[in-house]
């Protein structure tokens, strides 16, 4: 049984998600994972004086995935730019009462997407990006990219 595999907290999220959707003209957008391989992740955000005033997603994937998402969102909403981009994948599942280990790195990309809609709403402002940030954006990147290329082959 499904249940069986998630915490309370998970199925909660799962079934009753919170922020869903899309913001019209977002400040920043962040998409992490690829169709083919399972989750795929889209973040939106609304940013006003360097704080996330709302936060909305899209997931297509498995009852991790949207919790995990949901629960970012809800985690994110009135922190500041710099609070939102310490919030991990750990924090994530820890406010979840735990994943299933074999759901940890596939399903809990949700904090990937919020950095990544932080990555571009500092890129479209023109803001400092921090060395950090620059390099988890790559990794994001370079792992979306290696995914597509097992599941598509090199060329397309």
């Amino acid at each position: 049984m499904v249940k069986a595999l998630y915490s309370e907290k998970v199925m909660e999220e799962f079934e009753h998600p919170k922020n869903v959707g899309e913001i019209e003209n977002p400040d920043g957008v962040g998409k992490v994972g690829q169709p083919i391989c399972g989750d795929v992740m889209v973040i939106t955000i609304k940013v006003e004086k360097d704080r996330i005033v709302d936060v909305k997603f899209k997931t297509f994937g498995c009852a991790s995935a949207i919790a995990t998402t949901s629960m970012i969102t809800e985690m994110a909403k009135g922190k500041t730019i710099e609070e939102a981009l310490k919030l991990t994948r750990a924090n994530v599942a820890d406010e979840l009462g735990g994943l299933p280990p074999i759901k940890m790195h596939c399903s809990n990309l949700a904090a990937d997407a919020l950095h990544e809609a932080i990555y571009d709403y500092l890129t479209k402002k023109g803001k400092e990006i921090t060395p950090e940030l620059q390099a988890e954006h790559e990794a994001v990147r370079k792992r979306d990219a290696s995914l597509y290329i097992e599941t598509h082959g090199e060329t397309h």
